[in-house]
């Protein structure tokens, strides 16, 4: 018999831990046979949705799309890991109606600590106003209300997160082994 696909929502700011997380527990849950892909926000910027801004309705338009991908594949048996800042709980909900097997998972982690963090300058150039709408600079994230998972990345390390998730997966039929 076939696995069930479904879909895990990594959704923090710029910083907290989303992409490592993604990578490494997707090679866990290969390790556990399982089908996995990743759908990094960037990575989608440069192909999918390299023709949308950052402004509230092109971020939405990019979490739809990103949203329309994943649903398709976790149809197919595809554990799909998104990492995507999406900052505003209206597209978050949204995507939580399009995809029927949907767990969101918060990667909380405080602006301060993200931008001491932040290997790129990404922080910096938002602060000095080099970028415009720059989630939890001059644009809002807006915190999951109800996720199914918050991982703490500012308090553990990413190993610690990783298992937060496979446990609350195991525990809820989400996976075997």
């Amino acid at each position: 018999m076939a696995e069930t696909g479904f879909v895990l929502w990594l959704t923090g700011v710029s910083g907290a831990g989303k992409t490592t997380i993604a990578s490494r527990l997707a090679a866990d849950l290969r390790a556990l046979g399982r089908r996995v892909d990743v759908l990094d926000g960037d990575e989608l910027r440069r192909s999918l949705c390299r023709d949308l801004g950052y402004s509230r309705e092109d971020r939405e338009r990019h979490a739809e799309r990103v949203a329309f991908v994943a649903e398709r594949l976790s149809r197919h048996g595809v554990v799909v890991i998104v990492a995507l800042i999406t900052p505003y709980r209206s597209a978050r909900r949204r995507v939580r109606e399009a995809i029927p097997r949907f767990v969101e998972v918060f990667v909380k982690c405080p602006i301060e600590v993200c931008a001491a963090r932040d290997v790129k300058g990404l922080y910096r150039k938002a602060r000095g106003g080099e970028i415009p709408n720059f989630t939890g600079v001059s644009d809002p994230y807006e915190a999951p209300e109800s996720p199914e998972i918050t991982v703490e990345t500012d308090r553990e390390p990413p190993d610690a997160s990783i298992r937060v998730i496979v446990k609350w997966l195991r525990d809820h039929g989400y996976i075997n082994g």
